[in-house]
């Protein structure tokens, strides 16, 4: 029998336990070792910087002062259609001072050579020390204020202005017998204690030096101390007061801007100085005309003299902005409605003088719905506000509100030129035909109330019987009246609105108003008397110029719409443009424009050229309206005349109209004027004729009639 025997529990045989902790021991050793060499090479180091080397590096260090200035970018220009420079930019030089270490002695010698370069090349510098040299006086205007300058600056009371002139030269250890060389060192020395300046806050020493000043106190920087020579960039507008009102202007940056741009998002940051458009182009395309600026960093010696300079960030320039309008069209436009209002005032037209306040004339490609011209008058010039207007100017300019642009703010009712509205409202409902002929008896009657043409009132009678196309012809009240009457006030809106009557046109200005819109109201009384006025264009009607040119662009395309637009282009620094798409986003966040809907309405092209027909017999069928001005025009065009009272009482302002569209045959352009207290639609038709007569070319010499004799001219009611 075979006994096997038990089987052992088998045991890993134990780690070296000795071995281990010597391991431990010897890494431990070397790391203490490294640590101890590292720790004695920083000590030796930090020794050899602070004893050894303090003194030498400790001079090296107060020796050399770096701080940062900014690069202006260049402001992006402003362009007409035709790349006219309507506003640009240039560089300027600026001198300013930082405080330094140097001493008296080098202080004024650097001043010194300083004024004396400035003074060589004709720049002015700060000069605000209150004594006058050869002979001397104290240049105050009151004893009292001299009393309180004495005390401040510890001047004896009895003091002459020689004394003290003395007194500071000592006080500043100007050690000069030259005169005038003290003189002008005072001037900087007594800006430098009045205003104060710090190693980083810099004092301004003189503005828009020139070229050579620059050049030359750059050549000797190592005598000057403490001086800089800032480039900055400078608005330039071009053309004066041309475009005023569409170009804008720039002004020192507010708590009201800062609050705006936030208010859009706007997360750029701007210095107090820093100057933003504050009206029109320059306004609403701030974001891109004023670029990015750079930084420049400039180390100096404790002397403040320059030891080197490098742009740590490059500025960018701005966008350029591309306009529809064309340079010399806006300054025939600006021109003939300034003479037409100078006419309307002296009574040049042939019948009484009005009081004209000024007015807008618009102009608009048809097709595209671009501006080719809008001027409101009176207007300002940009540049005044851009350098620093005096309180007189400013005042001048309060009083006669040059700030209104009446081509996008004012509003106006539209008068007779609303009667193409009535007229496509009453074809296309039915209720009226070409053919049909209505009576003007003279006065038309609506239950008690009687409403009269104003033919009647002008000549006793009725126009008589006549159809759409003479209704216009001779601006027939009683036509419209009935017309209206017939339409209804609902059918009429709904026409208005299709061309853009009572609706921002979304141009790209801010301010435009929306105008009023003549319309029944939930829970409001309506009565007919209502839409009778609303049917020749008086009534509660009141659109901006820019909505009327919008409505008579349309009406001569055969009844498109058009977006209107004052942009052409925007083009960046690096030659690309904005996508139109990108453009819009942009405008309409900036403005708060609605976006457009299609109401859907698809007018007749007979209906159009009914219509059209009519306001050609205005310009070129004797009794025409505006016969007499258009008689010889070269160029066939359609128009019609307006005019509206403001208030139903003597001495109200009446305000003329005048629309109109050529080529007759194929439209190119639109003019729209009115004149406030103009007096007679007739009046506003020389404009449209100038800047027909400038868009086409023509030779036409102006023609001076006798209205009283060879025009019928409407009247109002």
């Amino acid at each position: 029998m075979r006994v096997e025997k038990p089987k052992k529990n088998k045991i890993k045989p134990k780690k070296n336990v000795k071995k281990k902790s010597t391991d431990s021991k010897l890494r431990f050793n070397i790391l203490s070792f490294f640590t101890y060499v590292c720790g004695i090479i920083i000590l030796s180091r930090l020794f050899s910087l602070q004893i050894i080397g303090g003194d030498e590096y400790r001079n090296t260090s107060n020796t050399r002062l770096s701080r940062e200035t900014t690069i202006d970018s260049t402001r992006g220009n402003i362009l007409d259609r035709n790349g006219t420079s309507l506003v640009s930019s240039e560089m300027t030089f600026s001198l300013e001072m930082y405080k330094s270490k140097a001493d008296n002695e080098s202080l004024n010698s650097s001043i010194s050579l300083m004024s004396k370069i400035l003074q060589a090349n004709g720049d002015s510098y700060v000069d605000n020390f209150p004594i006058s040299i050869n002979p001397f006086n104290f240049n105050f205007s009151s004893e009292e204020k001299l009393k309180e300058w004495k005390k401040t600056y510890d001047i004896p009371e009895t003091a002459s202005a020689e004394e003290a002139f003395y007194l500071f030269r000592d006080k500043y250890e100007i050690n000069s017998d030259d005169i005038e060389e003290v003189r002008r060192i005072l001037a900087i020395r007594y800006e430098i204690t009045t205003k104060g300046y710090s190693a980083t806050r810099s004092l301004e020493i003189a503005k828009s030096i020139s070229r050579n000043s620059a050049i030359q106190l750059q050549e000797h920087s190592t005598d000057l101390t403490g001086v800089n020579v800032v480039t900055e960039s400078n608005r330039i507008y071009n053309m004066g007061n041309l475009a005023s009102h569409i170009i804008g202007y720039m002004g020192r940056i507010d708590k009201k801007d800062l609050e705006r741009l936030e208010s859009k998002g706007d997360t750029y940051e701007y210095e107090p100085s820093d100057k933003i458009g504050k009206a029109g182009i320059e306004r609403v395309f701030e974001s891109y005309l004023r670029g990015t600026d750079g930084i420049k960093q400039i180390d100096m010696d404790v002397n403040g003299t320059i030891t080197g300079e490098y742009v740590t960030q490059e500025a960018l320039g701005g966008s350029d902005v591309v306009l529809t309008i064309d340079a010399n069209l806006q300054r025939v436009t600006e021109e003939a409605l300034a003479q037409c209002i100078s006419d309307i005032q002296s009574g040049a037209y042939g019948r009484q003088a009005y009081n004209a306040k000024g007015g807008s004339a618009v102009v608009i490609n048809v097709n595209t719905g671009e501006i080719l011209a809008m001027a409101s008058n009176p207007d300002y010039i940009p540049q005044i506000l851009y350098n620093g207007i005096s309180n007189e100017q400013y005042a001048d300019y309060n009083n006669r509100n040059v700030w209104f642009n009446k081509s996008i703010q004012g509003t106006y009712s539209p008068g007779s030129t609303f009667k193409m509205i009535t007229a496509i409202a009453g074809l296309e409902a039915g209720v009226i035909s070409p053919s049909e002929y209505i009576n003007d008896t003279g006065v038309y009657y609506n239950g008690n109330q009687q409403k009269k043409c104003w033919y009647f009132t002008d000549y006793g009678v009725g126009h008589g019987p006549l159809n759409i196309i003479g209704a216009l012809a001779k601006s027939c009240n009683y036509y419209f009246y009935e017309t209206g009457k017939r339409v209804g006030i609902d059918t009429l809106v709904q026409y208005e609105k299709h061309f853009g009557l009572g609706s921002k046109t979304g141009i790209e200005l801010a301010g435009e108003s929306a105008g009023i819109l003549a319309q029944r109201k939930q829970g409001e009384t309506w009565v007919l008397g209502n839409t009778l006025n609303v049917a020749i264009g008086q009534g509660d009607n009141s659109f901006t110029p820019i909505q009327m040119a919008k409505y008579i662009g349309m009406l001569a395309n055969g009844g498109n719409n058009i977006d209107v637009t004052i942009i052409k282009d925007i083009i960046n620094s690096d030659g690309s443009s904005i996508e139109r798409s990108k453009l819009n986003e942009y405008v309409n966040k900036e403005l708060g424009n609605p976006s457009e809907k299609n109401d859907g309405i698809a007018i007749n092209p007979e209906t159009i050229n009914i219509v059209k027909e009519g306001m050609r017999s205005v310009t070129e069928v004797v009794g025409g309206t505006a016969y007499s001005v258009f008689k010889d025009f070269e160029i066939e065009i359609g128009g019609k005349t307006g005019s509206v009272e403001t208030a139903r009482a003597e001495g109200a302002d009446v305000h003329a109209w005048f629309v109109g569209f050529a080529p007759y045959d194929n439209p190119q352009i639109a003019v729209v004027v009115v004149v406030e207290n103009g007096g007679h639609g007739y009046y506003t038709a020389d404009v449209v004729k100038k800047v027909m007569q400038e868009y086409f070319g023509t030779n036409t010499e102006s023609i001076v009639e006798n209205m009283a004799i060879e025009s019928e001219m409407e009247s109002f009611n």
